[in-house]
């Protein structure tokens, strides 16, 4: 199919205004992953200070949305919008976001332009998270119990990365030699970098029960509602502002779901090299000049699991 129809921006905003929204700041983006790692920091000395169970499930909470707000900067930087030098951008993203992760930029930067140039068509590789809503809530349920024991984790990440030596065992697919790549290493290295800080402070628990602990839970929970408020039970008429929803967010579900704008999904397809920090003023001057009918605006998250929830669970078992 032909790739959607897109915004032209100086149909809708003056060229003053176009310029301060689209304008990149060469310290924004090093402010937003510095204040992503401090909060890290900060949540796991949440527990260290005062260890008990209340603490404990706190800190994973925000540690893990603290690392799906580093996902989030690698997206932005695969828009070339985390800094406007073209390496550092990348650098940032390869090391000091996606590469804490297992993420690689160099992966996920045609992967996801691909999302963006066939939003919600046959061709979009993230159909496949939107297309299944609405399900049943014990469906929800279901897929919340495995993201939060850990079984997303493994079926994503463990089960995946073993998935090429069993294959070379079995006499098939790449050599064991060639399997090691990159972002692996990337992700080696700088969770080693952890390991050996917080062994040198005397927390060497600190990396399974701090670190991996709310990437095997908390992250994978975060990451699919985000994905759900973005785009399931989203039209896909020839207007760009149906193809995304918007999420208005509170201040808890930012902290706890929503960091760094990225509740502004709407904004983000309809001007997708608008920086993440200038999505709040797009969205406010959008509101402005009549744009909210046309938009897909939900009064947050809530909302968004009663709509993905809302199929009936006796149509379901019929």
């Amino acid at each position: 199919m032909p790739s959607v129809k897109r915004v032209d921006p100086k149909t809708i905003f003056t060229p003053e205004e176009w310029g301060r929204l689209s304008r990149q700041s060469r310290w924004r983006g090093p402010a937003l992953v510095l204040s992503a790692w401090a909060a890290l920091i900060g949540a796991g000395a949440l527990f260290i200070v005062w260890p008990n169970p209340l603490t404990y499930v706190l800190a994973v909470m925000l540690i893990g949305t603290r690392q799906l707000g580093l996902a989030i900067l690698e997206h932005e930087a695969a828009h070339g919008t985390l800094h406007p030098n073209a390496k550092l951008n990348d650098w940032m993203a390869e090391w000091l976001c996606g590469g804490p992760l297992g993420g690689s930029l160099k992966r996920y930067r045609p992967y996801h332009l691909t999302h963006h140039k066939y939003t919600e068509q046959p061709e979009d590789p993230d159909l496949v998270l939107s297309r299944p809503f609405p399900v049943t809530r014990k469906s929800i349920v279901r897929k919340f119990v495995r993201d939060l024991t850990g079984q997303t984790f493994f079926k994503q990440r463990i089960q995946h990365r073993l998935a090429p030596f069993i294959s070379h065992l079995n006499g098939a697919g790449r050599s064991a030699a060639s399997v090691p790549d990159r972002p692996e290493l990337r992700f080696w290295i700088t969770n080693a970098a952890i390991l050996v800080a917080t062994s040198a402070l005397g927390y060497w628990w600190a990396w399974p029960a701090l670190w991996i602990v709310p990437m095997a839970t908390w992250f994978p929970l975060v990451t699919r509602v985000r994905s759900m408020a973005e785009h399931a039970m989203v039209d896909t008429r020839d207007d760009p502002f149906t193809h995304a929803r918007t999420t208005i967010a509170n201040p808890l579900e930012r902290l706890f779901i929503a960091p760094f704008w990225v509740h502004y999904h709407c904004e983000h397809h309809c001007f997708m090299y608008v920086p993440c920090y200038n999505l709040e003023k797009t969205h406010r001057l959008l509101l402005q000049k009549g744009f909210r009918e046309r938009m897909r605006i939900t009064e947050g998250y809530v909302e968004v699991l009663r709509r993905c929830g809302s199929k009936d669970e006796t149509a379901a078992t019929a």
